[in-house]
């Protein structure tokens, strides 16, 4: 993955609100997740930067590089100052989880319906860089076989067809998800992502 990261204005930052400190929201880049809430202040901001993975500041730990001793670093994507320049959203991919329970977000697993498709995406994308050494499955089992996803891509998009013509919108519903996650793996296995077909769609919509 390659990091496109948007510089801050530190100086357009008011550290006074927080005590020397500004609130970061962290948010999972690939599936909107948001998985933590922590404060940073100036230095804390200037090593995220110069470094491309997030500093925070805590009371207790001081200047805090998160995943420096458990390897669940969080790498930055972007960075985002809010209206009122007192809180950071920071779009990042993360090494593992965010929470110091081992969850992968602080907030319960009801915040990871955030994004599924988001989700979805990202499993695939762990399985597919993964390859041969990752768990075997059925999103393997597609990654490995170009005949097979290309044979159920189209096997699921004349379920959906037939679906819609019945007027079965139970059986749509089913099948229109089953066709999606075919989909998702296929634009994967020729190195394509959730986030192209967004990049696309956001595209169009300026039109």
């Amino acid at each position: 993955m390659t990091t496109t990261m948007t510089m801050l204005d530190l100086d357009a930052l008011d550290f006074s609100k927080g005590q020397g400190t500004v609130t970061v929201v962290a948010q999972d880049a690939s599936t909107g997740v948001v998985l933590m809430v922590a404060a940073a202040d100036r230095e804390a901001l200037e090593r995220t930067l110069a470094t491309g993975e997030m500093h925070y500041r805590s009371r207790t730990r001081g200047l805090w590089h998160k995943g420096a001793t458990s390897g669940n670093v969080q790498r930055v994507v972007s960075l985002h100052q809010d209206c009122d320049g007192d809180a950071v959203l920071a779009r990042i991919w993360p090494a593992g989880p965010a929470c110091h329970a081992g969850t992968t977000s602080c907030f319960g697993k009801s915040a990871l319906r955030a994004d599924e498709l988001g989700t979805l995406d990202a499993t695939i994308a762990e399985r597919a860089v993964a390859g041969d050494a990752g768990p075997s499955g059925y999103t393997r089992k597609l990654l490995g076989d170009r005949n097979l996803r290309l044979k159920k891509l189209g096997e699921e998009a004349a379920e959906l067809v037939t679906a819609c013509a019945d007027g079965d919108v139970e059986r749509a519903r089913e099948e229109a998800a089953d066709l999606i996650y075919h989909a998702l793996v296929a634009l994967r296995a020729v190195g394509g992502s959730l986030d192209d077909v967004r990049a696309v769609l956001g595209r169009r919509a300026a039109r």
